[in-house]
């Protein structure tokens, strides 16, 4: 496993180095040890292992899965521990690394702690078995035994490594990074990694008794391996997606029910404290015309149905104005602008809050300001609750084709890239409205620098949405492992070696 990070801890600083200096002391100290010299077979190992990891299959939070275990582990067997340790660092290689998007620290932590995983895989192995007699000399029992002995030791020491650095990056318990290096499952994991422990046992006999024309047998098999890992595994994550992205939907179809539910809590008052108020007027005004007609009083029965004649001007003048109101606006007569002020008069009165409101006067269609009505709101309130900031700024902009909802916030912040507390979905609901409307949803934030949320729905969708358009705004095999670049997906079939993002 591998791994990338845009900046480092300190913690991740003192990590990388210690495992750097041990890796490059120790693979002096055991060839000096040993008396192995460079071999010329360098010149094949080295870029063999390089070429196959430069096929990585990306998973969870910048984590990168290899399919080049069984070829480093059939090196760890072959050689000594000093020699595979320092095939395994040359030829741990990295396609970010070419791109420029791994620093030089975080590689050679990558190379480091792969070696080191090499080196411990070899130790284990070689305990049982001595590198100087071919694999023959010993019963198999033995070798298979050592094999998997040896899977475990690579296992333990690459994932320790890259779960602690990862720990240190996203401020994640380390049992809960090394829950998600187990991937595809406990049981299913372990088969898999002994597996290949052992499937490196027998390239390495292979190696032994028929030499590099058995190279071909382990490329092509490794990449059809990396292909199938790659379906797998999407198709896993697409499951786990969709989950997710139901439970989201759920959430986000009971909090649109309580806010329609709402609006007509809204609309009932109205209906009951004004409207209803002239019809009663106007019922009493009918029954003093009647008593006035059994008295014959004409001149006040006249002067009475002027005062009826009104009232029911009155109340089609009021009816007109709530089918208008529900046409033009679900935000009612206030409009976006002042909507959004009295909101945050409202929750922030006793907060302590300063907020700032840029709305520009914008003809926007009906769902799509009550889309950034309820987004904006969403935000504030997440800000409020998680960030405890002092000043907030809303703004709706017309800019670049877009209309622009930005939110911004001088509160706590947080780290972008880790992985978000279980069972909130309050960005995740404010990312599916911008959806509904055609838009999308930008975050950046970082801890204690406050958090920018931008809202981007383009004027095109919005011009074919006033004119009657289609829009709907109104509602397994390991690897080793590395960290890579964020993302936001988990893992799902089997993998194994680990590595840092940058």
């Amino acid at each position: 496993m591998s791994m990338a990070a845009p900046s480092q801890t300190r913690g991740q600083s003192i990590l990388a180095a210690v495992c750097v200096i041990a890796t490059v002391g120790l693979v002096i100290g055991l060839n000096a040890y040993s008396g192995w010299t460079a071999d010329p077979l360098w010149l094949l190992w080295a870029p063999l292992v390089a070429g196959v990891e430069l096929l990585p299959v990306p998973t969870w939070r910048g984590l990168t899965l290899s399919v080049g275990f069984p070829l480093l582990m059939m090196i760890a067997i072959l050689y000594p521990p000093g020699a595979a340790g320092a095939i395994a660092f040359l030829g741990a290689s990295d396609p970010r690394e070419w791109r420029g998007e791994v620093s030089l620290a975080t590689a050679l932590f990558n190379r480091s702690q792969v070696a080191l995983s090499v080196m411990a895989a070899g130790a284990v192995f070689h305990i049982f078995h001595d590198p100087k007699l071919r694999l023959d000399q010993s019963p198999i029992y033995v070798l298979v035994g050592a094999a998997i002995l040896a899977a475990i030791a690579d296992y333990i020491v690459n994932a320790g490594l890259v779960a602690s650095f990862m720990s240190l990056k996203l401020h994640v318990p380390v049992q809960r990074m090394l829950r998600q290096l187990t991937i595809g499952g406990g049981r299913e994991f372990l088969v898999s990694y002994l597996g290949l422990g052992v499937l490196g046992l027998t390239l390495a006999a292979m190696w032994q008794l028929v030499g590099g024309w058995m190279l071909p047998a382990v490329l092509a098999p490794l990449i059809f391996a990396r292909q199938v890992f790659y379906r797998s595994r999407a198709l896993e994550e697409a499951h786990v997606e969709l989950q997710e992205r139901e439970e989201i939907l759920r959430e986000l179809s009971n909090t649109m029910a309580e806010e329609r539910a709402d609006e007509r809590l809204q609309i009932a008052g109205y209906l009951h404290d004004d409207l209803a108020q002239v019809l009663f007027r106007l019922s009493l005004q009918v029954d003093i015309a009647r008593k006035m007609l059994d008295k014959q009083d004409l001149d006040d029965l006249r002067d009475q149905l002027e005062k009826i004649k009104e009232s029911k001007q009155e109340t089609s003048d009021r009816v007109r104005a709530v089918i208008r109101e529900l046409h033009r606006s679900p935000l009612g007569a206030a409009g976006l602008a002042e909507s959004l002020e009295s909101f945050t008069d409202e929750v922030g009165r006793d907060s302590g809050i300063r907020f700032h409101h840029d709305v520009e006067e914008i003809d926007l269609p009906a769902p799509i300001a009550l889309l950034i009505f309820h987004i904006a709101r969403e935000g504030v309130m997440n800000a409020m609750k998680h960030a405890d900031p002092s000043e907030v700024w809303i703004a709706v902009t017309e800019a670049d084709e877009n209309i622009v909802l930005k939110l911004r916030d001088n509160g706590s912040g947080f780290d972008t890239s880790a992985p978000g507390p279980e069972g909130h979905f309050g960005m995740a609901m404010m990312r599916e409205r911008a959806k509904v409307g055609g838009g999308t949803l930008d975050v950046a934030s970082s801890p204690d620098d406050g958090t920018t949320i931008t809202v981007r729905f383009p004027t095109s969708l919005l011009q074919r949405d006033q004119d009657g358009g289609t829009g709907s705004a109104s509602a397994s095999t390991p690897a080793h492992a590395s960290p890579g670049t964020p993302r936001t997906t988990t893992p799902s079939a089997e993998g194994s070696r680990g590595a840092v993002p940058a």
